[in-house]
């Protein structure tokens, strides 16, 4: 079953009162032209505002895109700014806290089959697991509903359902679980899908190659596992070595490079501290990763950045980025473009600090564009595109 929720068209319409502005690569209010930085140009337009805790955004062949909102609404967003209310969200989603409804990924292949992934937190006020499901789109409303995947571990609504979407070359995807914030051990507990990066077949099936099956002490789905909270991950597009950005506790934020079968440490291994006492996280043992046979972070982020959605440039649209990694932080407000080479980060660089607010996804859209989503009650959706 489906239900209509709550909506703000009139709201969102007024959201979007700038001017439309033409040479650009689509509509949207200019809200600072040639902002320069080490080594690319860029202007920054706000494409969707008065949005209430977006999640992520996503993007339709035709050159819309789709944002999630936590609370459990979604948007289409049209070329010229227009922003419809989609109904036909699943109704055992509940959204408290940091769950709701998360991320939005379009099929490689919509034009032939027209599904769109979501990962939302599927339950009710006693406990709730991180879920993915997909639909297809006819007119305003998501129809052929299809529930793929949930956790095995409900638990009690509210911290670290991960819910981050990744398609792979192979057509398979990658889907990312946190450890739900209440025994942190769950994540090396390799019977329970809380702490760790599962990979499915694009109909939820298990593929035959993921690292773990037909080994009894482990779940099929899992592909790496020993992960916080990871909110962050994409595929680099020369390497395709594959990218996440993680949450530690008291600092302890990571970028990972994700290896098949690899176990990441927490918390056993853990660079952050206790929230209460700045002592030793519970349950660590160490901060040596190679020291427990674990694979360790390539980068930890000092200061915190609170790390959010993270994207490899591919491309010439921004050619002095091309091949960096662009990563989101809630709490620092800002973007890093990383610069990596043998798993190591050469160079980083501050983008947006303090410009517009908590950032909560970044991605590169079709036409090479950078698409920034803004965790806030008011929050927005921005683009980033060549001066």
């Amino acid at each position: 079953m489906i239900s209509n929720r709550v909506t703000r068209t009139t709201v969102l319409a007024a959201g979007l009162s700038g001017m439309l502005v033409t040479g650009h690569s689509g509509a949207g209010e200019v809200i600072a032209e040639g902002v320069a930085t080490e080594y690319q140009t860029f202007d920054l337009v706000r494409v969707a505002g008065n949005l209430a805790h977006p999640w992520a955004v996503g993007f339709l062949p035709d050159g819309d895109k789709l944002l999630t909102e936590r609370d459990g609404n979604l948007y289409r967003v049209g070329v010229r700014q227009e922003t419809t209310p989609i109904e036909g969200i699943p109704d055992d989603l509940h959204a408290t806290s940091q769950g709701g409804l998360l991320d939005v990924v379009v099929h490689p292949d919509h034009d032939d089959n027209g599904w769109i992934y979501f990962t939302y937190s599927r339950g009710d006020a006693a406990a709730t697991v991180p879920a993915l499901f997909r639909a297809r789109l006819d007119g305003d409303e998501l129809v052929d509903h299809e529930l793929l995947f949930e956790s095995n571990s409900p638990t009690e609504p509210g911290r670290h359902y991960g819910s981050k979407i990744l398609f792979l070359d192979d057509g398979t995807l990658l889907m990312t679980i946190g450890d739900r914030g209440a025994e942190p051990l769950r994540a090396q507990d390799t019977q329970d899908h809380s702490g760790t990066v599962v990979r499915l077949h694009d109909d939820g099936s298990v593929p035959d190659d993921n690292p773990f099956v037909g080994d009894d002490d482990y779940l099929d789905e899992i592909y790496s596992y020993g992960h916080r909270n990871i909110q962050g991950i994409d595929r680099h597009p020369a390497t395709g070595e594959i990218w996440a950005t993680e949450h530690g506790p008291r600092g302890g934020d990571e970028l990972n490079r994700i290896v098949a079968g690899e176990n990441y440490g927490w918390p056993t291994v853990t660079l952050g501290l206790d929230y209460g006492t700045e002592e030793t996280f519970p349950n660590a043992e160490g901060r040596d990763h190679a020291a427990h046979g674990m694979k360790g972070p390539v980068f930890e982020f000092l200061p915190t950045i609170a790390p959010s959605g993270l994207t490899a440039v591919a491309g010439t649209h921004f050619p002095n980025w091309s091949g960096n990694l662009l990563a989101g932080g809630l709490r620092a407000e800002r973007v890093l473009r990383l610069v990596v080479e043998d798993e190591t980060v050469l160079h980083a660089e501050e983008l947006l600090l303090g410009e517009v607010g908590r950032i909560r996804d970044v991605r590169q859209g079709p036409t090479g564009d950078i698409y920034v989503v803004t965790d806030e009650a008011d929050g927005g959706l921005y683009r980033l595109e060549p001066h």
